[in-house]
Order: structure tokens, then C-alpha cells, then sequence
């Protein structure tokens, strides 16, 4: 910080809800803004012994000093809105933007009946899809027009630069994965408008020269829910045997599985311009890591295995998944050995700059 963008680096389900959370409670940002594709993603936090499965509230709400804010970009439904507000009892601390667009119950009826949302590209149906189609056409209502919304609609964007003016500590975050994207991801198995880090700082109204890092997260396999391809996919009885069975959390579905993949890792570092990367669930890839708090305390295949992300990547991983609490954490971005890459990385940036001039 003062200006850290998160964002998946695979299909989701890495673990940004866990990532955001431990960034909330110890960097302790004064804002934490929502960018991204509205309620078809969900976020899980555990924290406090409570598990919380998110759609549209920030994970950063843990921190109950932290304002939450969902900027313009994101689409919202009222009704999974409220419902997290109540549930994380954050009323008194959410600002929605005005020009946010609106999911309407016909927009998930919509996608229902459409064999090729539901069968062939396997759409969530929570209407985002049809949602974000109206606001390309400019037909979609807005969350300035809907009366349940009233006590928390403003002006997030000029609270967001405001903010940044006074040089506070801004948290934002992104939602899905790099390869969902509509641009650059594994079209038409994905979801319906840009989710990479660019994206995230258009849809909160943040400027590219006002981002000081960019944390792009990687779970330790790969997982993907619905259609599409996924390149080194197990068998699921193989899926089984590692431990490595999830299901989606909007959905529910089962989630497709395979190694880590470093050409993936590689390309969504540069589509993401990422500064450094957060690993997570080490511990069900290698299980004697669990609860870990320093990267000495891992055995040598675990060590190993973080070491070549960082050679294959270019890119320092500072944040280490140990456990499915927010606590269970290898930080290692005070870690002189951890940023030894940096340097590397800003010799890169000033070779990209001269050779555009």
C-alpha cells in the first residue's frame, strides 16, 4: 500500500477472500473497494472462527476501523447486497456507487433460459452476464434509482481520490481469475467483461499511475468450475486421492483440477503487470506446511516448490497460504531474501520504458 491491487492469477477460486482479509487486519487499509464482476463470484472468509461466503462485500470488512466501498464498475443485486450487510454487519460503513449498474431478477431468468449460457459456457445465472449487456446498451437501471439502496449510494470515486490525495491506504479488490477474462481469458468459456488487474482499477475509478503494487494470486493447483478448458486435468478419482476436492462457492459445483501451471502463472503475471504474488493452500499440496508462520519452517519440496514459482514468474512470492484461516500466513514482504527480485524487476521496467521511447 498505499495503493494494492489483488487479483486472481488463474480461474478463481485461489483465494483472494483469505489474501484480502490478512491484508485487511494487518496493513490495516483506511479503504477497501470492490471491483470486478459482481455477484456470480464469491469470495469465502474465515474469521474468528466464522466462515462468511461473499458476493459483493469487500473481505476486507474484517477490519472494523476499514470503510467499505463497491465501486462503479461492479454490478449489484440488491438482494445478495443487503443480505451481506446484514450478515457482516457493516451498515454503517458501506458506500455503493451511484452509477453502479443493477442485476434485476429478469436478468437471471434470462440467462436460465438460455441453453447457451447454461449448457455450453456453464454461466452461473446470476444475471451479471445480461446485466453488464443492458449497461453496454445503456438500457440497465442504476443503483442511484433503486429505493432500498438510497441510505448507502454515493460518490465512491471521489471519496477513492480523495483518499488518495491525503495518501490513506487503499485496498482493491478484484474478483473470478486472469484467464475469465472477456478479453484474455478462454473465450467463450468466460465470464462477461475484463477481470484483470486494469480492469479492477476502472471499475473503482482509480487511475494506472495511482497503483504502488499489484499482488496477483495463485493457488497452488489449479482448479475450475463449469466449462471450458483446463490444461493437465485429473481424473477426479485423482482429484480425491490429493485432497485437492473443492466446490464453487456461488454454485456449488465441483471444481475441475490440475498441477500448478507455470506458462498460465507466467502470462497472468504480465497481463496483470503483477509486483508480487500471493501463493495459497500450500499446506494441502504439501500437508506437513500447515500452520507454518516462516518459509524455514517448511520442508525442502515445499521451499523448492515456492522457489521455482519466483524463477519461472520473475516475481517475488511474499504471501504464503498455510491454512484456510486469515491468520495462516508466511509474510515474507519485510523479507530481504523475499524482494531480492525487485531489483531485477525495476531494471525490467526501465528496459520496457526505453524501448518504447
Amino acid at each position: 500500500m498505499p495503493c494494492t491491487v489483488i487479483v486472481g492469477g488463474f480461474f478463481g477460486d485461489e483465494g483472494k477472500g483469505k489474501i484480502a482479509a490478512y491484508l485487511a487486519m494487518k496493513d490495516k487499509p483506511d479503504i477497501c473497494v470492490r471491483g470486478g464482476n459482481g455477484p456470480n463470484a464469491g469470495h469465502t472468509v474465515i474469521h474468528g472462527g466464522v466462515q462468511y461466503s461473499l458476493r459483493l462485500i469487500p473481505s476486507g470488512f474484517v477490519n472494523p476501523s476499514t470503510r467499505l466501498l463497491i465501486g462503479p464498475g461492479v454490478p449489484v443485486d440488491p438482494t445478495v447486497l443487503l443480505d451481506e450487510l446484514r450478515k457482516t454487519d457493516s451498515e454503517r460503513r458501506i458506500e455503493v456507487d451511484n452509477q453502479c449498474a443493477i442485476v434485476e431478477p429478469r436478468h437471471k431468468e434470462q440467462e436460465s433460459r438460455s441453453d447457451h449460457l447454461s449448457k455450453k459456457v456453464g454461466s452461473t445465472k446470476s444475471g451479471v452476464g445480461a446485466c453488464n449487456a443492458e449497461r453496454a446498451l445503456r438500457m440497465a437501471k442504476l443503483a442511484q434509482q433503486i429505493p432500498s439502496l438510497k441510505p448507502y449510494v454515493g460518490d465512491t470515486v471521489g471519496e477513492i481520490q480523495k483518499a488518495l490525495s491525503e495518501n490513506k491506504k487503499i485496498m482493491i479488490e478484484g474478483t473470478q481469475g486472469t484467464f475469465l477474462s472477456l478479453y484474455h481469458g478462454t473465450y467463450p468459456y468466460v465470464t462477461s467483461k475484463d477481470t484483470t488487474a486494469s480492469a479492477a482499477c476502472a471499475d473503482v475509478g482509480v487511475g494506472p499511475t495511482q497503483v504502488d503494487e499489484v499482488i496477483v494470486i495463485f493457488k497452488a493447483y489449479v482448479t475450475r468450475v463449469g466449462e471450458g478448458p483446463l490444461e493437465g486435468q485429473l481424473e477426479r478419482e485423482e482429484v480425491a486421492r490429493r485432497g485437492w476436492t473443492e466446490f464453487g462457492t456461488v454454485t456449488g459445483r465441483e471444481r475441475r483440477a490440475a498441477p500448478f501451471d507455470f506458462k498460465l502463472a507466467k502470462r497472468a503475471i504480465q497481463l496483470n503487470g503483477a509486483t508480487q504474488i500471493a501463493l495459497t493452500k500450500l499446506d494441502v499440496l504439501f500437508p506437513s506446511a500447515k500452520g507454518k508462520k516462516r518459509l524455514d519452517e517448511l520442508n525442502r519440496e515445499a521451499r523448492e516448490f515456492v522457489s521455482k514459482i519466483e524463477q519461472e514468474t520473475g516475481v517475488p512470492v511474499t504471501l504464503i497460504g498455510t491454512g484456510p484461516g486469515e491468520e495462516d500466513i508466511i509474510d515474507r514482504r519485510r523479507n530481504s531474501a523475499a524482494m531480492a527480485l525487485q531489483p531485477m524487476l525495476e531494471r525490467t521496467k526501465i528496459r520496457q520504458v526505453e524501448a518504447r521511447r
